[in-house]
């Protein structure tokens, strides 16, 4: 039976984190050295406003688009939002993280992610003030036969 493994994130800001290397770097030296080199890695995302995604990793701009288009559908300044109990921008990124997703599953085969050319794995912060983040990962390993 596999761990529960926890990676810590440190968020100066809100923005797309691309945290594919500290994914990589606990499947290869917390997982692997345990299990099968082939199966699938579970990601959960344990908070409300932010969220897990795959998207373009190669070009930056690509995640700045994504970023203003986000803060397009969601501002703080919406005339209805009653939330704000932790400030302006609480419910915009509720709003923001209910588009995306809190978990995901990524195929790991020959010890590697298994990721498209261009992808990476991302923590979508929606929240300005710096914070603390938790993603919890566990491993699947593929049956032997």
């Amino acid at each position: 039976m596999s761990e529960i493994i926890k990676l810590n994130i440190k968020i100066v800001q809100s923005g797309f984190h691309n945290i594919t290397d500290n994914i990589e770097n606990i499947l290869k030296n917390k997982i692997l050295n345990k299990h099968s080199n082939s199966g699938i890695l579970n990601l959960f995302c344990m908070h409300t406003s932010c969220a897990l995604l795959i998207n373009e990793s190669w070009d930056s701009s690509a995640r700045e688009d994504l970023e203003k288009f986000f803060n397009h559908i969601a501002p703080e300044d919406l005339p209805f939002i009653e939330h704000v109990l932790e400030g302006p921008d609480d419910s915009p990124a509720h709003m923001k993280s209910a588009l995306l997703h809190q978990s995901l599953s990524l195929i790991v085969d020959d010890s590697k992610l298994v990721l498209g050319r261009w992808q990476g794995v991302f923590l979508a912060e929606f929240r300005r003030a710096a914070c603390q983040r938790q993603v919890l990962l566990k491993y699947q390993p593929d049956l032997k036969n």
